[in-house]
């Protein structure tokens, strides 16, 4: 739209300037406003980490069901899509607009320190969703135990190839705690247990389209590969389906040929990988507990609310850690046997 600016319209003109300056450092896209209307409900601003992960179109679903329903009010909520310097900007206007707390979940956890900071001298508590700030001060970390999912899926692989082959590991970004806490782990758990399996760590930096190319080049090289551990099925389920299938090498469990795959997120895309036998596990990262606790932690925190390690009513564990503490939510692993399960989040997107 163009502006025509004249004396008597120069005011108007300036606040739609204003206002539009402020939708696009929000970068709200695809992610709906959600506002209560409540006069002494705290309020809070959400940032969305990413739109390009099924995981985190569901953990956004179900975020903007219990904002609805926690008696908060909430600022528009913002989306950095996986880019730090749109988190920073996006949580200096909640700052700047009344936030009483913050939820996010960086995705670079070593970059959002002097944010965490400037937030802390503010006193405005933030809460991080599936990530620990490498450095900062945090009200509560909201997250699974990502060593966990490292193991289990190497347990897994191992059990299930007889503990020896080839097995191609998509590593996320190793910037993040995610990323180094499942690939140490996974790394740490084949040493000891089934040294007889040759493993390929390949970093994508959390990209499909990197997994994918990787994978095709290890392939080449290793046509024997009998095994693949994908640190996010959000991101990388699609690519490595479609590069298997076209390759001839989407073969079901117990057929010759069949490459055992595990993955972690327990999106509904996996869960139905799981029924067709294109892939045989995945490690159910509760998105739907994330988006709860978070509002949950933040309308808390807003109150002026505190929380001590140990067993909570929801059954997970407080633990203390560098700067603040966090809620370690259950992640069960989800096979053939169990996902038709009705309490997996998986089976119960919101629509």
């Amino acid at each position: 739209m163009k502006l025509v600016r004249t004396r008597s319209t120069a005011a108007a003109a300036t606040a739609v300037l204003a206002a539009l300056a402020l939708a696009t450092a929000c970068n709200r896209g695809g992610t709906d406003s959600v506002a209560s209307s409540g006069g002494d409900e705290p309020t809070i601003g959400i940032d969305v980490p990413r739109s390009d992960s099924d995981f985190w179109n569901s953990y956004s679903q179900y975020l903007e069901k219990d904002v609805k329903s926690a008696d908060v009010d909430a600022l528009p909520i913002s989306n950095s899509q996986n880019d730090v310097t749109r988190l920073v900007g996006n949580v200096k206007i909640f700052k700047s607009t009344g936030a009483q707390a913050i939820v996010m979940a960086p995705q670079d956890s070593g970059a959002i320190a002097s944010t965490l900071d400037d937030l802390a001298a503010a006193k405005v508590p933030v809460v991080s969703v599936d990530t620990r700030p490498d450095k900062g001060d945090v009200y509560m970390v909201v997250r699974a135990d990502n060593r966990a999912y490292g193991t289990k899926a190497c347990e897994f692989l191992g059990e299930q190839l007889g503990g020896k082959g080839k097995v191609a590991e998509f590593q996320g970004a190793l910037d993040s705690i995610n990323g180094r806490d499942r690939s140490e782990a996974f790394a740490e758990c084949m040493k000891e247990k089934f040294p007889k399996i040759k493993v390929f760590e390949l970093p994508t930096d959390w990209k499909g389209d990197v997994a994918s190319a990787k994978l095709q080049s290890l392939l080449a090289q290793h046509p024997d590969l009998n095994g693949i551990y994908m640190q996010a099925g959000g991101v990388f389920l699609q690519p490595t389906l479609a590069l298997l299938e076209q390759k001839g090498l989407l073969e079901p469990p117990g057929k010759k040929g069949h490459i055992t795959i595990v993955s972690n997120d327990g999106i509904p895309q996996e869960f139905d990988a799981i029924r067709d036998g294109h892939i045989d596990a995945t490690i159910s990262q509760p998105a739907d507990l994330y988006a709860k606790y978070a509002v949950y932690y933040a309308k808390a925190a807003a109150e002026g609310k505190t929380f001590k390690p140990g067993p909570t009513d929801h059954d997970s564990t407080i633990i203390k850690i560098p700067g603040g503490l966090e809620d370690q939510l259950p992640a069960p692993l989800v096979t053939k046997e169990n996902v038709d399960d009705k309490s997996l989040w998986g089976n119960n997107v919101p629509q």
